[in-house]
């Protein structure tokens, strides 16, 4: 509701400025949140390799034990998951039309759907063939639980605690070298040892092996920049993977693979064909099929019985990498995958991705430094394949030679029309279906891209991309990309990336960065932290209106926290909006009286001053809407609604009922009726809901159809005017209540005579509006006195109270 709301501020601004607004509101099915929940709303298992079956429908009650779920092919699964996600849609919607989002929702669009399917193949078939994807054997993150890839845009570090473990290789001379580690289960996985080229403990050992403990492995010894000597003992166990670093130190130390664990998490079941000797071998043995932890637990026994292990493990706290949505720490497994190039390894194509922020112009500005930090730390290309059930099939088959092996450098990909498809449920061009998984013939590609592979798609699918050429050159680039902060890594940069592929550009111009919502202990609302929430609660309670307000009072890129008493104020304006419209018009305000260039109507000082006033208000909400900065727009017409109703309207009434004559009721009625015509258009983007109603009380047609109010009409009646003069003379009878309220009489009580003291200018102000302050304030002559340096009223009599009636 707060970023969405802030969204569609600046939609019905430019709306009201005469634009054509493309405003499509899109749902992102696709993912894992949504699997889950169709497996478990269902009670099914996806698998690819199941036939599909047009009849299949799901159990009414989905069996308690999911190994007694229904196994459905992956068309079966993806047709469940939009049926689901439809009926959760319908809730959505009704809740963003209650918000008063002004989206045609004759545009929604999906992630997962034909369409959105078709423009992610197509889209990654182009990238294919322009070089720009590509599949390579890699050491690749691995989330044991999911069983899939994670690409560097989906990490997040988490302190988890944890122990280093010091014990020794053995040069070979016998000399023992220490090393400390976090990780002792990957001991038979070393693949050699760093340390820093300018440490003089080990540069004797540079290009000399020393031999591992319990798995009698010889490892070499390797100088590199990234060991730390002030780090454990300065010297770093290299295994094939621990982490990043390790990935790092292998790949430009150009050392063996090692690998040990798998892509469940355990270790494998075979010792491998490094460790030769029969102790190593038995060691190994030892831990075949544990999990990381038990092999943990097993390593670090094993170095205690044989008195190797240096003193006990020292506890440490240490940030650990794992993927957003896991429960445990990333493994590093070698497999093979696909990328998408983005600059992670190409400094010429980083630099590229770097201009295209520079062509989006951000809002807030300093959001700009999230986007070029990121991409100049990229430590490699976007992985964009996945290993699950639910999402757009890689659409490529490979060859298989003579014996059953896959021909990766040669895929096999359909022709346009044949999108979407489903590679693991389709036959290959060229092929014949008996020909699957056969020597000779072919297999589909089982993966499934990444989500952020299709919603980087989003300007494509929308603006239909492929489809609709003559429409998508009208609205590509668009104009603006609104979105949350923590994911320019992730949406924002992906889209750049692909629109720049595709198209050789940026894909907007703007991009609208909203802030998170926060908890009054200042911490990010979400579901997993339990601090969130529930929406409608929320509109039932105070109104869409008051939450708008308060959405729309928070800046671009500004952590907001949730403020019942910022909603609060929302709905006493909402509230004053039509109580004070009301009163208006029962003033005698009507459409006839707004202001047309027929500035002779405006006679009285005290209008010319709040048109004036009015006027600039215009000029300043326009020109902060233009900056993207609706939050100052807000603050801008708020203050001088409250001014227009706490001074003015209380000034005018006796004028405004003609007390003085037909030129003066004229004047203020065409003051009133011109400032409530354009304060109703100044609001509506923030409070559609209160200015629609008052707008249907006297105006025709809708409020939000409505022009954005200029100040050309206004010219005439404002030149030479004095904007001062309306709050100058509002705080004269601010004084003149304060009198009354200290004497404890009523307001009406009349004012015999007062002073009102102030400098010249000051005065002048206060005899521009002299009538309308005598009427207001029930004074029968205010004696005006040159001093001081504010103004100020005094000495004021008040006539004798009114004796009370006696009852008879």
């Amino acid at each position: 509701m707060f970023s969405y709301t802030q969204t569609d501020v600046l939609a019905r601004y430019q709306r009201m400025r005469g634009k054509n607004v493309f405003y499509p509101m899109g749902w992102d099915d696709n993912g894992l949140p949504t699997e889950r929940r169709v497996q478990n709303f269902y009670g099914v298992r996806c698998d690819p390799k199941t036939a599909y079956d047009p009849a299949y429908r799901p159990p009414e009650k989905p069996a308690k034990n999911q190994r007694d779920w229904d196994v459905v092919s992956r068309r079966t699964f993806i047709e469940l998951c939009e049926e689901l996600a439809v009926e959760d849609e319908k809730v959505f919607e009704h809740l963003f039309s209650t918000l008063g989002l002004s989206v045609d929702w004759n545009l929604t669009y999906r992630t997962i759907d034909d369409i959105s399917r078709a423009v992610s193949q197509r889209a990654f078939i182009r990238n294919l063939t322009d070089g720009d994807a590509y599949m390579a054997e890699a050491p690749t993150l691995w989330d044991v639980t999911f069983r899939t890839a994670v690409a560097q845009a989906e990490l997040e570090d988490r302190e988890v605690d944890g122990a280093y473990y010091r014990f020794p290789f053995f040069a070979e001379d016998g000399t023992e070298i220490h090393i400390e580690t976090t990780r002792p289960e990957l001991l038979a996985a070393c693949a050699g040892l760093v340390a820093n080229p300018d440490d003089e403990r080990y540069q004797p050992l540079f290009g000399k092996t020393v031999t591992s403990p319990l798995f009698d492995v010889e490892v070499q010894v390797y100088p590199h920049p990234l060991a730390k000597a002030d780090k454990g003992s300065g010297i770093a166990m290299v295994c094939t993977f621990g982490d990043l670093t390790d990935v790092t130190w292998w790949r430009e130390l150009q050392l063996p693979t090692r690998a040990i664990i798998g892509r469940d998490g355990r270790i494998q079941g075979q010792a491998p064909e490094w460790i030769t000797s029969e102790a190593g071998r038995e060691a190994f043995a030892s831990l075949a099929g544990k999990t990381v932890f038990s092999a943990k637990e097993a390593v670090s026994t094993m170095l205690s019985e044989a008195r190797l292990l240096d003193g006990e493990p020292r506890k440490i706290t240490h940030p650990v990498n794992f993927f957003e949505k896991g429960d445990k720490p990333l493994e590093v497994v070698s497999s093979r995958q696909w990328y998408i190039r983005n600059g992670g390894r190409d400094a010429q194509r980083r630099e590229r991705m770097i201009a295209r922020g520079q062509e989006i112009e951000f809002h807030p500005e300093f959001m700009r430094s999230r986007y070029t930090n990121w991409v100049n730390g990229l430590n490699g290309d976007w992985l964009v394949s996945r290993q699950r059930f639910f999402g757009v099939p890689i659409p490529v088959w490979y060859p298989l030679d003579a014996q059953g092996n896959p021909d990766y450098e040669h895929p096999v990909v359909p022709d346009d029309a044949q999108l979407p498809v489903d590679p693991v449920a389709e036959t290959a061009p060229g092929y014949t279906a008996d020909q699957r998984d056969v020597p000779g013939g072919f297999t589909g590609d089982a993966d499934v891209l990444d989500t952020w592979a299709t919603s980087s798609l989003t300007p494509q699918i929308v603006g239909r991309w492929s489809r609709d050429d003559e429409f998508f050159s009208k609205v590509f680039p668009f104009d603006l990309r609104p979105q949350a902060h923590d994911i320019i890594r992730t949406w924002l940069f992906s889209t750049a990336v692909r629109g720049d592929a595709l198209h050789d550009c940026a894909p907007w111009k703007h991009a609208a960065i909203s802030g998170w919502i926060l908890d009054p202990d200042r911490k990010k609302m979400s579901k997993s932290k339990g601090n969130v929430v529930v929406p409608t609660d929320v509109l039932n309670d105070f109104g869409a209106d008051a939450v708008r307000y308060w959405a729309a009072s928070a800046k671009l890129g500004a952590d907001t926290a949730y403020e019942v008493a910022q909603m609060k104020i929302g709905r006493r304006l909402a509230i004053k909006i039509l109580n004070a419209s009301k009163f208006v018009l029962n003033l005698g305000a009507t459409e006839a009286n707004v202001l047309d260039g027929d500035a002779h109507l405006i006679t009285n000082g005290l209008d010319r001053s709040l048109l004036a006033r009015l006027s600039e208000v215009i000029e300043e909400a326009d020109r902060a809407f233009g900056i993207y900065d609706y939050a100052r727009a807000l603050d801008i017409v708020e203050t001088f609604f409250w001014s227009f109703t706490d001074d003015y309207v209380e000034l005018i009434k006796d004028r405004a009922y003609g007390a003085r004559g037909d030129a003066e009721q004229a004047s203020v009625l065409a003051a009133l009726a011109t400032t409530l015509d354009a304060v109703l258009r100044l609001f509506a983007p923030f409070l559609p809901f209160a200015t629609e109603e008052v707008w249907g009380w006297w105006r025709s047609g809708s409020v939000h159809q409505s022009a954005w109010p200029t100040n050309t009409h206004l010219t005439g009646a404002v030149e030479g005017a004095d904007t001062g003069v309306l709050p100058t003379v509002g705080d004269a009878l601010g004084g003149i209540r304060k009198s009354k309220s200290e004497a404890k009489v009523k307001q009406r009580t009349q004012v015999l005579s007062g002073v009102v003291r102030g400098p010249e200018a000051t005065l002048d102000r206060v005899r521009a509006g002299l009538g309308d302050l005598l009427a207001a304030g029930n004074a029968v002559e205010l004696d005006l006195q040159v001093g001081g340096e504010e103004l100020v009223v005094s000495d004021v009599v008040l006539a004798p109270a009114e004796e009370p009636t006696a009852q008879g």
